[in-house]
């Protein structure tokens, strides 16, 4: 196997698809590549991937290698981490069998993944799946008492401009399927215009739809420049003690925003605040909510998603995975039915013409001198 293209280079690959070109070589550093991570490589069609850490560890079954083979993308694991720091951003690099070449340098040997090496890693992380489960119960409960002030305390929410109060309130988050869920809720957001939440990526997500989102929340880590601009407001998620890594990257921006220090993740603080402001519906797509969504976002538990899902309840409806509830079909009859009702108009519109006018009194006046003939001849 030989390739050979223009290197693109990121630790975060959430950070390296927005300067992917086609045709490029993504090198990246992430363990257990995730669904999420590898559409969105997927969608920028990299001739191959090289990555630092392990592609498919044999932990949990992370579905990302399968999704970016099955789209034709080589991947190829560097034996040695270390040949990560040798690549530079625009560099040529080759790929040659086993070995990874920037010139006629060898810098690393890597480890072409076939379909059987993710399909044996894939079996042997089915094998490991009831301890991990365990482990992550455990650590959800651990931390379900540390955090339970979710739910028992009364938060400090800051003053919002937009309006919550007796609103449906639509939650984005980027997570999986989340563009196709919009789709499918896309007559919902135009009939009954909820308040739009982007948690951070959320609101790029909502802006690919042509939605400005009225908040966008989160740590500020992955959402852009352009949607924190046009956004209508911005709220700061920062640690309990008051810490927000996020909020030295608002002020460079000059850009006005809100401070919410709470435990848990974005999205649950997002939920939280609708519930909080009073929201009569939160509509939640794109989230996190099983253990194979936190495991590959690198959480060991969910223990606020739990707290805050048993305080918001029955206002709380999960859109995430809709598009596949119900898909319709044409069906002939649908499409015989627009036909005639398109020509129903048509039909309407010719008869009260001038033209469609003169044409039925020459019709008329036709039938009558046939009947008068046949009675002649009778």
């Amino acid at each position: 196997m030989f390739i050979e293209s223009i290197a693109k280079k990121d630790e975060k690959t959430k950070n390296l698809v927005k300067r992917l070109n086609p045709g490029n070589i993504a090198v990246i550093k992430h363990r257990d590549i995730d669904e999420v991570a590898a559409r969105s490589l997927v969608e920028k069609k990299p001739r191959a991937v090289i990555n630092a850490c392990e592609s498919i560890s044999g932990k949990y079954p992370n579905l990302g290698p399968s999704i970016l083979i099955e789209a034709g993308i080589t991947i190829v694991d560097m034996d040695d981490g270390s040949g990560f720091d040798l690549i530079d951003e625009d560099c040529t690099i080759k790929i040659y069998n086993n070995g990874i070449y920037i010139g006629n340098k060898r810098i690393s040997n890597g480890k072409i993944l076939t379909k059987e090496i993710i399909h044996n890693k894939t079996e042997d992380a089915m094998g490991n799946l009831e301890e991990v489960l365990e482990d992550f119960i455990e650590n959800t409960l651990e931390y379900a008492k540390k955090e339970k002030s979710l739910i028992l305390d009364n938060i400090n929410m800051p003053d919002i401009d937009v309006d919550m109060k007796n609103k449906h309130v639509l939650v984005v988050v980027r997570g999986k399927d989340y563009k196709k869920d919009l789709l499918a809720i896309r007559t919902y957001i135009e009939e009954v215009k909820p308040v739009l939440i982007g948690v951070d990526g959320g609101g790029d997500a909502l802006l690919e739809f042509g939605y400005t989102p009225h908040i966008v929340i989160g740590d500020m880590d992955s959402v852009s420049d352009n949607c924190l601009k046009c956004c209508g407001e911005i709220v700061v998620h920062a640690y309990k003690d008051g810490r927000a890594p996020g909020i030295n990257r608002i002020k460079n921006l000059q850009l006005k925003h809100k401070l919410l220090p709470s435990p848990g993740t974005s999205e649950d603080i997002a939920m939280l605040l609708a519930y909080e402001k009073g929201a009569d519906f939160i509509v939640a797509v794109g989230t996190h909510t099983n253990m194979i969504d936190f495991l590959e976002k690198g959480r060991r538990g969910m223990a606020s998603t739990f707290l805050v899902r048993l305080k918001i309840g029955a206002k709380l409806i999960d859109a995430k995975g809709v598009n596949k509830l119900y898909r319709e079909k044409i069906k002939p009859i649908h499409l015989l039915s627009v036909f005639i009702a398109s020509l129903i108009p048509i039909v309407i519109i010719s008869l009260f013409s001038p033209l469609g006018m003169n044409i039925i009194r020459l019709l008329q006046i036709r039938l009558k001198l046939l009947y008068e003939l046949k009675e002649i001849l009778w």
